[in-house]
């Protein structure tokens, strides 16, 4: 073959392959957002079957793009991470430290509205998953650390008290009175608040 003709021919190519690529890239897009959407509606263990039906993909491309549920399940995640991280990574308001916990608090009511039918999704998985395991571990770190970054050393000195505020902020106690107490939302938000302050009460104030 001429260096011409291999010219030509490399340039016919070149658009195949790229239309094969974007292909690829959008049914991926898709089984994520399929993933994410019925997840979103309440169906906290979707099949792969049922992903691929709402993607409107076969299931074959779902297992050609993901090598197993778990994959899709960190896909999932990195989705709805993206969403919420930048509320939760974001300094809280207040003059005090107290106040300023009643603003991650009513922060992480926002976040942890968003969030409820995915953690519960990951939640069922994670015994069976190392992965889930793990990102269940580092979401908890995350909780404890950015709660405690606002407390006065005179606070942390106190292990049980640190831990019960952790305890009140955590996603555990918003799922509990959310899901399965069936609290509507500000109501829940309100148990958070009344219990944190009573937790507070008996703190030093720096």
């Amino acid at each position: 073959m001429t260096n011409a003709s291999h010219i030509m021919t490399s340039r016919a190519e070149a658009p195949l392959a790229d239309g094969r690529r974007e292909r690829s890239r959008s049914s991926r897009s898709k089984i994520v957002a399929a993933m994410v959407d019925l997840v979103g509606k309440g169906d906290v263990a979707p099949s792969a079957a049922r992903v691929a039906e709402v993607a409107g993909v076969g299931l074959r491309s779902v297992f050609r793009h993901f090598d197993d549920m778990d994959e899709l399940y960190r896909e999932m995640g990195e989705v709805i991470a993206a969403q919420v991280m930048p509320i939760i990574l974001e300094p809280p308001s207040g003059a005090s430290w107290k106040e300023k916990l009643f603003d991650i608090a009513d922060r992480r009511a926002m976040v942890f509205e968003t969030i409820l039918p995915y953690r519960i999704s990951a939640n069922l998985k994670r015994f069976q998953s190392p992965y889930l395991m793990q990102d269940y571990r580092r979401m908890l770190r995350l909780e404890s650390d950015t709660t405690e970054a606002h407390l006065p050393v005179s606070v942390k000195a106190d292990v049980a008290g640190t831990r019960s505020l952790n305890v009140i902020l955590s996603f555990q106690t918003w799922r509990l009175l959310r899901h399965d107490q069936e609290l509507p939302f500000e109501d829940a938000k309100a148990v958070v608040r009344r219990l944190l302050s009573d937790a507070m009460s008996g703190m030093p104030e720096d």
